[in-house]
C-alpha cells in the first residue's frame, strides 16, 4: 500500500499524546465525597461491581475514538492500492525455434513437444484482447503471423512446426520486430496520446545460433524501441540427437548464455527449463504478466466507513460502560 499524501501520516505521532493525557487525568483523584453514603446504594455497587468490577470497560471508548482518530488520519494520506488489470492494448510476438536439436528427448515428450505445450498454455493465460503474433524459425524464419486477436490462428502455426534445420536465432527477432512496428500502423493503431501500446516478445530456443545475424545486436535495437525480449533456455546438457548420414549421436546442449545476454540487452528477463513442467509453468506466469498492468486504486473510502463505524462504536460504549455521573 502507498500513499498519495503521505504527509498526513505524521498526524498519527499525536495520539499516543493524547492517551497519555486521558490517561493522567483519568488517574487524578476526584475532587467530591460522599459523606453518608446510602445503605441500598452501596449494597447495588457491591452487588453490581460498578466501574471497578471490569476496569477494561473504561478504556474501550477511548480505545474506540484513537482507533476512529487513526483511521481518518489514514482516509486524509490517500491510501491507494496496486492491482493488477487486463492490458486491453498489448502486443506480444512468439519467436519459437524448430531447428533440428529440438526433437531432443531431454525433455517430455522432445523438446518441440514440451514447446508446443507450454506455447498452449501461453495462449490461454493471455487476456483475448491482446493481439499476439508468432515468428516460427529454423535455418531461416519460415512462418509469421502478424499480431491479432484471433489466438487460435497463433496456435495452429504452433503445432505444425517439425524439427529439422539450423538455429537462425537473430534473423528470427528481427522479424518479430518488425512486425511489432508494422503493427502500430495497422488494426492496432496507437494507443491515446499518441504512443505505441506496449509490446514485448518471447523467445523460446534451446541451441546456440549457427546461422544468420548476431541476435545480441537484435536485442540491442528491441531496447531503443522499449521491446522487452523474455527468453526461455529449453532442455540439457544430456540432450543428443542423431546424426544425419553417419548415425550415432550428437549433443545438443542449451545456450542460457547467449540467450541470457539477449534478455539483458533488450531490458528483459531469462528463464530456463529443463522440463516440461517447468516450461508450461514459465510460459503461464509469461502470459499472465505480459497481459496485465498494475495501477494504483485509491482506497480512501474504506478508511473513512472504518472510521466512522469506529466513531460510532465510541459513542455507544462511552454511554454504556462510563455513563455521567448525575
Amino acid at each position: 500500500m502507498s500513499f498519495a499524501a503521505p504527509l498526513w501520516l505524521l498526524c498519527l505521532l499525536l495520539l499516543p499524546v493524547a492517551f497519555a493525557a486521558w490517561w493522567v487525568r483519568r488517574r487524578r483523584a476526584p475532587r467530591y465525597a460522599i459523606r453518608f453514603p446510602a445503605l441500598p446504594s452501596l449494597q447495588a455497587a457491591v452487588a453490581g461491581g460498578g466501574a471497578g468490577a471490569r476496569p477494561w470497560r473504561s478504556y474501550v471508548p477511548m480505545a474506540l475514538m484513537l482507533a476512529s482518530l487513526a483511521a481518518l488520519v489514514v482516509t486524509l494520506a490517500k491510501p491507494q492500492t496496486t492491482v493488477a488489470v487486463a492490458i486491453e492494448r498489448a502486443t506480444i510476438m512468439l519467436v519459437t525455434d524448430h531447428s533440428r536439436s529440438m526433437e531432443a528427448d531431454d525433455v517430455s515428450p522432445d523438446r518441440l513437444g514440451a514447446a508446443q505445450s507450454a506455447a498452449q498454455t501461453f495462449l490461454k493465460k493471455v487476456p483475448k484482447k491482446v493481439r499476439v503474433g508468432i515468428v516460427t524459425y529454423s535455418t531461416a524464419p519460415d512462418a509469421v503471423q502478424t499480431p491479432t486477436t484471433d489466438h487460435q490462428a497463433v496456435e495452429r502455426i504452433v503445432m505444425q512446426q517439425l524439427p529439422d534445420g539450423a538455429t537462425a536465432t537473430g534473423d528470427a527477432l528481427r522479424v518479430a520486430l518488425n512486425a511489432i512496428e508494422s503493427d502500430k500502423l495497422g488494426a492496432g493503431g496507437r494507443a491515446r496520446g499518441g504512443k505505441r501500446p506496449p509490446a514485448a516478445i518471447v523467445l523460446l530456443s534451446d541451441g546456440k545460433t549457427t546461422t544468420g545475424r548476431d541476435p545480441v545486436g537484435v536485442a540491442i535495437d528491441a531496447k531503443s524501441l522499449h521491446v522487452p525480449i523474455y527468453t526461455v533456455a529449453l532442455g540439457t546438457d544430456e540432450g543428443v540427437v542423431t546424426a544425419p548420414g553417419f548415425g550415432g549421436f550428437v549433443p545438443v546442449p542449451p545456450d542460457p548464455q547467449t540467450l541470457g545476454e539477449i534478455a539483458q540487452e533488450s531490458g528483459g528477463r531469462a528463464f530456463t527449463a529443463a522440463d516440461s513442467g517447468r516450461l508450461s509453468s514459465i510460459y503461464e506466469k509469461l502470459g499472465s504478466q505480459l497481459g496485465q498492468k498494475h495501477r494504483k486504486q485509491e482506497a480512501t473510502a474504506l478508511f473513512a466507513v472504518g472510521a466512522l463505524v469506529l466513531l460510532l462504536g465510541a459513542a455507544v460504549t462511552s454511554v454504556r460502560f462510563t455513563p455521567a455521573l448525575p
